[in-house]
């Protein structure tokens, strides 16, 4: 049986698991996601195991602060973050360029990067020290799960643990923008208001 885990308990537990190559189901804004180290291959190479995901699409990571950044082989001074910091935390993931290879960037140059809306997620990032892979705990095409009773069927046989935030409201993905050189491209039209994110994209190409 997949052990569960509440908030307030150690994070023990939830090291050791991700040390060994193994998977958190993390709670995100709208449904549960898929967590393991990004820089840890046996867990990157467990969930897509466990989507049955292409190992060429890399997969998105979500981070406490920027303080996290260099882990991934981020530059943390990056001029577009210092727009950034007006739409985070929140549902907004954008592609930042990677200095040195990352197993969850799947051979790509970039990596898929947010501060997660979510308070309690945050604070599991902070306390764990380490940023975590955030796609979506579903099988590749399926619906994301939402109620944390449903996460043993997708974990099990797994070395993994169930964060439990219990049901969540579901809900479109975070949206996802693309740094280009006129300013930044919409790469998908997620749950980011579209007015503030229009005045991000124009801040952004006025600077």
């Amino acid at each position: 049986m997949t052990p569960v885990w509440h908030w307030g308990e150690d994070v023990g537990p939830l090291r050791a698991c991700l040390d060994r190559g193994g998977v958190l189901a993390i709670p995100t804004e709208s449904s549960y996601g898929l967590g393991a180290d990004p820089g840890n291959p046996e867990g990157v190479a467990t969930v897509y195991r466990l989507k049955g995901r292409a190992a060429t699409k890399p997969l998105p990571v979500v981070i406490a602060g920027r303080r996290q950044l260099p882990g991934l082989g981020i530059d943390p001074d990056l001029p577009i973050l210092v727009s950034l910091s007006q739409g985070w935390p929140g549902p907004l993931s954008v592609l930042l360029p990677l200095l040195r290879p990352l197993p969850a960037a799947a051979g790509a140059g970039s990596l898929a990067v947010r501060i997660p809306g979510h308070p309690g997620l945050r604070g599991l990032l902070a306390a764990l020290d380490r940023p975590l892979t955030a796609t979506s705990a579903n099988r590749s095409g399926g619906l994301p799960i939402v109620d944390p009773r449903d996460l043993p069927g997708l974990l099990a046989g797994e070395d993994a643990v169930v964060v439990d935030d219990g049901l969540l409201p579901g809900g479109p993905p975070s949206t996802l923008v693309e740094p280009v050189p006129e300013g930044w491209r919409v790469v998908r039209q997620g749950s980011f208001d579209g007015e503030r994110l229009a005045a991000l994209l124009e801040g952004r190409r006025g600077g």
